[in-house]
């Protein structure tokens, strides 16, 4: 016959789990986490205003190679590009300053400026045909 199991065959193999896995380490970049398996030239290009060459430059300013993952990179270095980025027109203040450039040509009544009221093309692009892109793009709040 068989019993119910011993204490010592329920020690084993005790039950899985059921608490959350730990969540991933992350590195803290400018107000925003990044997954440290994440490569440094991928995270960077993520911020509105950051393009292919300002990285590299930026990169080669701090000696970090471009396939370089967060996770590798020194918390000393992390805290330098920290800084130099926020001394950069980067996210919000490139948005608010492309408004602001745009809103001083409409003042202005440049040919841009007009076009950019119209919501037409700008810079010299058939309006023939195909001018979609630039009718989704340029379109600013006119007043009522």
């Amino acid at each position: 016959m068989v019993g119910p199991p011993s204490s010592e065959a329920l020690n084993r193999n005790p039950p899985p789990s059921t608490s959350s896995p730990t969540p991933k380490n992350e590195v803290f970049l400018l107000a925003v986490n990044f997954p440290e398996s994440r490569i440094i030239t991928i995270a960077l290009q993520s911020f509105y205003a950051l393009g292919p060459q300002s990285c590299a430059r930026l990169l080669a300013k701090f000696s970090i190679h471009p396939r370089a993952r967060i996770g590798d990179i020194p918390q000393r270095t992390i805290s330098q590009l920290t800084a130099e980025l926020s001394n950069m027109t980067i996210e919000n203040d490139a948005k608010r300053k492309m408004r602001e450039d745009i809103s001083r040509l409409r003042d202005m009544g440049s040919y841009r400026g007009r076009r950019h009221a119209m919501g037409l093309p700008v810079r010299g692009q058939n309006t023939r045909s195909q001018i979609v892109t630039s009718s989704k793009l340029n379109k600013v709040e006119r007043a009522r």
